[in-house]
């Protein structure tokens, strides 16, 4: 039996992106389309915050630059799974 990813919560989305991201399955500019497509109205104040922060640091990011973002998106990942 699969899950329909129609029917995922925003957040459980966001965390599955993040994920391939860390694993290196998506790339930056990637990362940042899913994240936008998918939106922050679901999400806790922190999570959204959070996503927020995470998204206009992929906006400024060079194709390919990992270092910086790694811990973003680690806390990001942090947020949306145990809350603020």
């Amino acid at each position: 039996m699969s899950t329909n990813p129609d029917f995922q919560r925003a957040d459980d989305q966001l965390v599955t992106h993040l994920s391939h991201w860390l694993t290196r399955q998506l790339g930056n500019d990637e990362l940042r389309r899913k994240v936008e497509e998918i939106g922050t109205d679901e999400l806790a104040p922190g999570g959204r915050d959070a996503v927020n922060e995470l998204i206009a640091e992929l906006q400024t990011t060079v194709p390919g630059e990992r270092a910086q973002l790694e811990v973003l998106v680690r806390e990001t990942v942090e947020t949306l799974v145990y809350g603020d």
